[in-house]
């Protein structure tokens, strides 16, 4: 019996790569480029099993390709606003995800922009590449305090829980949230978090605004100007889930505007392109999408996406089935 045909659409860990071979026909990505939707349309014609990214923008009309040999795609990645997933269910291609396993790494990366953002740690690195700092002066670079200050969470899934409590217990910091579904109390108890009724009474009341919330049409630019206006002058606003969250050239606005202090992004509306307005502002801090980039997480991320592929081709039901 033939195994299963694979792709794997962009250069995975040489480990990952190699155990998948021991089970499955696989073809790599070894230019590591996004594929087009040409090329993503003859993957569904040729493939069992597509192992998809982010970068991979699996739309209705792609997922409409006939004919589909595709059976199952294994997104690696927690988020999969990438997929058409009401088309992949018409079509009757399973999709999987990799919850879990990159939680800590990502809340790392949320506690590490509020730090950044708080402290002007771009800034100042900027300032002394660029051989500008004159030395240490008691006015110089003042940012905010971040110990006891509070934390308001939009979302409240694993990653937003794992941020609330590395700020609770290592910065002291309180916990305000909003979830659009209740948050059962066993969640919320360690770092005595609390519900608001609304996304406007979190960003009214926090010090820093931490975005976890799935990147899904209908949260598409969740943050507005309007709500943008809502935030403290000495406020900063943190996402690490996906930039389609907030309106760029409103933020874009309010950061030249002094609406509130600063912001710290991971994730961007139009990947890996960057609005050219946002690279001009020193109060905005900028990384290349590290949610999970750790070796370890990595690695586990396609450990996960094996297991649930495995277990589809076993006719199991996968442990992370979405559709």
């Amino acid at each position: 019996m033939q195994p299963p045909k694979v792709l794997v659409t962009r250069k995975w860990p040489d480990n990952i790569e190699k155990i998948l071979t021991k089970d499955f026909d696989c073809s790599f990505n070894r230019q590591d480029k996004p594929l087009t939707p040409s090329e993503l349309k003859d993957a569904l014609k040729t493939f069992d099993a597509i192992l998809s990214t982010v970068t991979d923008s699996l739309t209705a009309d792609i997922l409409m390709t006939k004919p589909t040999q595709t059976k199952i795609i294994g997104n690696f990645g927690v988020g999969f606003n990438n997929i058409d997933i009401e088309t992949a269910q018409q079509q009757n291609i399973c999709v999987t995800n990799t919850p879990d396993v990159l939680t800590d790494c990502t809340a790392d990366i949320a506690i590490l922009l509020i730090l950044m953002s708080a402290r002007r740690g771009a800034e100042g690195d900027r300032l002394i590449r660029q051989k500008r700092w004159q030395g240490w002066s008691p006015t110089d670079m003042l940012g905010q305090k971040v110990t006891a200050k509070t934390l308001g969470i939009i979302g409240f899934g694993r990653i937003a829980q794992a941020t609330a409590y590395k700020a609770h217990f290592g910065f002291n910091m309180k916990i305000i949230f909003y979830n659009t579904s209740p948050v059962p109390e066993n969640l919320t108890q360690p770092v005595k978090a609390h519900c608001c009724d609304s996304i406007d009474d979190v960003l009214a009341a926090a010090d820093f605004v931490s975005i976890h919330c799935p990147g899904s049409p209908q949260n598409h630019h969740l943050l507005g100007e309007q709500q943008l206006k809502r935030m403290r002058p000495n406020a900063h606003l943190i996402n690490t889930a996906r930039g389609t969250l907030i309106d760029t050239k409103a933020l874009v606005k309010a950061l030249k505007n002094n609406w509130f202090a600063g912001a710290g992004l991971d994730v961007f509306e139009h990947e890996p392109t960057i609005d050219p307005a946002l690279l001009t502002l020193d109060n905005v801090t900028l990384l290349p999408h590290l949610g999970s980039a750790t070796e370890e997480t990595r690695r586990a991320m396609g450990l996960r996406v094996i297991d649930n592929i495995k277990a589809f081709f076993s006719g199991q039901t996968p442990r992370d089935l979405i559709c």
